[in-house]
């Protein structure tokens, strides 16, 4: 009998990857296609679905031809950059203008609007989000609004919305398939994650019309089949879930107080809550977990703007760096920054601050910093920012039990070790670090009869490296009340 096979399209903020993996969770196949990035203004942050498309499409076929060497993919799960945006054209399936990216900060103001008539609270119980423009909702509208025609044609029926897996599902499909899943759908700012259905009161509210939305199913499940023309066969898609959720899933971070933060492009903090929503008193997000059966599963989530983002400003703005991997050496060679913090609000700040104002800075500089102390820093306020995170989480209740870490930064031993001490908790790093395709193609198996139970998943898990705390009390107090001060100056504009 021929292995079967899951493939796992994990569709980034930077590139695109395709990942094959057998019953045993191994790795026979993956390949990675980096895309451009554009920012148009100030704040703008775009790519072209275009590009996003054929570079999904050329590491998909050659993950494929790479596997079948050896079994034969029987399902296709899809995970993606959450709360991007994309309109398209239901006839030619072609965009209407360029992706706007979750980084966007353009509808800041109408967002702002919004809050001042008073509509922030409403959005957060019906959604679980605040009203920011990291969400969906207004970027939808924006696009609806400067695309010439475009608003016509969307109360017409002839435009389609989606987050990047229902634009990847439309195409593979070749348009059969307009769908979403919960999570990405509780991103958007247009879901009742308590009713479980796009809102009409928020569509009016973001005057969003409901023809351009796609169907919201559950996580894993039947998504149609990728088309032979494209694939040479057609394969099932069998599972979609957002990035921040699919390595939750993967990281095996079932039950609360499991904790997974991703540290790729920004940095994603996300503990599951169970059946209960959990009313954030401390800025973070309610979101949908999974949707398995027609069950809903809720967590709570922080999240950073810029973690890994800030590293390759290092690189590619400053240039004080030659590649991401240079940190490492940098931070561990020097004793500390020399009271020097980086707070990295590029595009505003994120949980559990939440202004889209703050720029970023860098403070405590005299005549002795040099670049080595600004890269320490760099890495070091992605840990602080961490731990803004976990201790919103625990004053909402919910005791950190573990962290597992995830994503390019965490292959960096000095960070993790940092990261430790700072947080005053253990920390796992995971033998397969993909956890974000991990958890789509644990989705897709799982739908396909691949993969059991969360709980034969979990046994599977192994770690690759822990990191236990070793840094005195006072001097963690210290370094805390440094970061804090920065903080403030950050927000002060």
């Amino acid at each position: 009998m021929t292995k079967p096979l899951v493939l796992a399209i994990d569709q980034g903020t930077t590139s695109s990857r395709a990942i094959v993996l057998d019953p045993q969770l191994n790795i026979v196949a993956s390949a990675q296609q980096e895309f451009p990035q554009s920012y148009p203004a100030d704040g703008w942050v775009e790519h072209d679905p275009e590009a996003i498309w054929s570079s999904v499409l050329a590491v998909t076929r050659q993950a494929l031809n790479e596997a079948e060497r050896t079994g034969e993919v029987v399902a296709i799960g899809i995970t993606n950059q959450r709360e991007t945006v994309v309109v398209w054209d239901r006839e030619t399936g072609d965009p209407i203008a360029n992706a706007i990216v979750w980084q966007d900060r353009r509808t800041a103001d109408r967002c702002e609007a919004l809050a001042q008539g008073g509509h922030a609270e409403n959005v957060r119980h019906r959604t679980g989000l605040l009203l920011d423009p990291y969400f969906s909702a207004s970027k939808i509208a924006w696009l609806l609004d400067h695309v010439p025609g475009a608003r016509e044609q969307a109360n017409a029926g002839r435009l389609a919305f989606g987050t990047i897996d229902s634009f990847l599902l439309w195409r593979l499909t070749a348009g059969r398939v307009h769908a979403t899943d919960a999570t990405n759908a509780s991103r958007t700012s247009l879901y009742n994650v308590r009713e479980h259905r796009w809102d009409s009161a928020l569509l009016a509210l973001f005057d969003v019309p409901d023809a351009v939305l796609p169907e919201v199913r559950d996580s894993a499940g039947d998504f149609g089949e990728a088309c032979e023309t494209l694939l040479g066969r057609p394969i099932p898609i069998r599972g979609i879930a957002g990035d921040q959720q699919a390595a939750a899933i993967g990281q095996c971070c079932f039950e609360p107080g499991s904790i997974k933060a991703t540290y790729g492009t920004g940095c994603f903090v996300l503990t599951p809550t169970g059946p209960r929503l959990v009313e954030s008193s401390h800025r973070l997000l309610g979101t949908v977990a999974w949707q398995l059966d027609g069950e809903v599963a809720y967590a709570l989530e922080g999240s950073i703007f810029t973690a890994g983002a800030a590293v390759q400003w290092l690189r590619d703005g400053l240039k004080v760096i030659d590649s991401a991997s240079a940190t490492e050496t940098i931070a561990a060679g020097l004793p500390d920054t020399g009271g020097v913090y980086l707070v990295p609000a590029f595009t505003g700040l994120g949980a559990p601050w939440w202004n889209p104002d703050a720029r970023a800075t860098i403070t405590g500089m005299t005549f002795a910093t040099t670049p080595a102390e600004i890269v320490r820093a760099t890495l070091e306020a992605v840990c602080y920012q961490t731990h803004d995170l976990l201790n919103a989480i625990e004053a909402d209740g919910v005791v950190p039990r573990n962290l597992r870490v995830d994503g390019g930064m965490v292959a960096n031993d000095w960070l993790v070790q940092f990261l430790a001490d700072v947080l005053d908790l253990p920390i796992e790093r995971p033998r397969i670090m993909e956890t974000t395709a991990l958890g789509a193609a644990y989705l897709a198996g799982r739908a396909a009869g691949v993969f059991g139970s969360f709980d034969a998943f979990s046994a599977t898990w192994t770690r690759q490296a822990s990191f236990t705390p070793d840094m005195a009390p006072d001097r963690r107090t210290s370094l805390l009340a440094g970061w804090r001060r920065a903080i403030e100056r950050s927000l002060a504009g």
